[in-house]
């Protein structure tokens, strides 16, 4: 009898001592509890508790958490707008008070998310409906760091951390959205119509500015051949002159009238006008008196030119 009595001890003192040790993984902590009232924490690793009193009440996960979320906004213009984001969120720190926080602030894991969610989409809601539908698309980091700034001091009580908000996609209603790719190819027309209407009036400009460069040229083209053209009349009066007076000087030193070099010219004149006349009817005065008046003509003319 007294055998079978120490036996049973020897069983009770062995699952006493089993049952006094909890094995804690890597990543947790876990909350014990004193007939329901906390008691302690036990951190990774092999750690003891007193079997049948203490109690393992939460085993709280220190890794990084993450959740995906789609909700709805209205715009200012009232727009639906949908979001799908990712939210990536962790216990702030190991500390004892922090592990109480996240241990008894909530009932469940799944208040918890609940609570958090629902602040997140309060408070992109609350930026979305001040905001246009046409500013949103531009907006994704300003909504990020407006959620931050909101839900960082709740998260904080609660003993959690936001690491991170990523918004992975803004959607519109269908008709919105056909209405924006409207609105985008009228713009990219009207950008087109502008380039083109600029282009046209370059090539007119070039085009005004090459005729009138042509037009100046040409000009100063005939400006110069004029100015040659003259010189080469004048040239050539002078050279008649310098002729002239030649010939009126051997003709003075032989004793001869000079009026017969004026007299040639007359007929020179009379045969020019017959063979390149090309019909023209030309009246001269062939009178003794009008060749007297067309001789002191060219006399004074050739004293003129002298």
């Amino acid at each position: 009898m007294d055998s079978l009595v120490n036996y049973w001890w020897v069983l009770i003192l062995v699952f006493f001592v089993f049952s006094s040790w909890v094995t804690v993984n890597q990543g947790y902590i876990y909350v014990i509890t004193l007939f329901g009232k906390y008691r302690r924490i036990l951190p990774p690793g092999l750690n003891f508790k007193i079997p049948w009193l203490e109690q393992v009440s939460k085993r709280i996960s220190i890794q990084n958490r993450s959740v995906e979320l789609e909700f709805q906004a209205v715009t200012a213009d009232q727009a639906n707008v949908y979001f799908k984001s990712m939210l990536l969120y962790a216990v702030q720190n190991a500390d004892e008070e922090t592990i109480k926080r996240v241990a008894f602030k909530f009932i469940s894991d799944k208040d918890l998310m609940q609570a958090l969610t629902r602040t997140i989409e309060g408070s992109i809601r609350s930026f979305v409906a001040t905001k246009k539908q046409a500013e949103i698309l531009g907006l994704r980091k300003e909504i990020v760091e407006f959620v931050k700034d909101q839900i960082d001091h709740s998260l904080e009580e609660w003993g959690y951390h936001l690491m991170d908000l990523q918004i992975n996609d803004i959607t519109f209603d269908q008709a919105i959205i056909d209405s924006m790719s409207k609105v985008v190819a009228s713009n990219n027309l009207k950008a087109a119509a502008e380039n083109e209407g600029q282009a046209l009036l370059i090539t007119k400009t070039k085009a005004a500015e090459a005729e009138g460069n042509a037009i100046k040229i040409s000009a100063e083209a005939e400006r110069e051949a004029a100015r040659l053209r003259g010189q080469g009349v004048a040239l050539f009066r002078e050279e008649v002159a310098k002729g002239m007076s030649e010939a009126a000087e051997q003709m003075k030193k032989a004793n001869l009238d000079t009026n017969v070099i004026l007299f040639s010219m007359w007929t020179e004149a009379l045969k020019n006008f017959a063979e390149v006349g090309k019909g023209n009817v030309i009246f001269l005065d062939g009178s003794a008196q009008g060749m007297d008046a067309t001789m002191k003509q060219i006399q004074a003319l050739m004293l003129k030119q002298s």
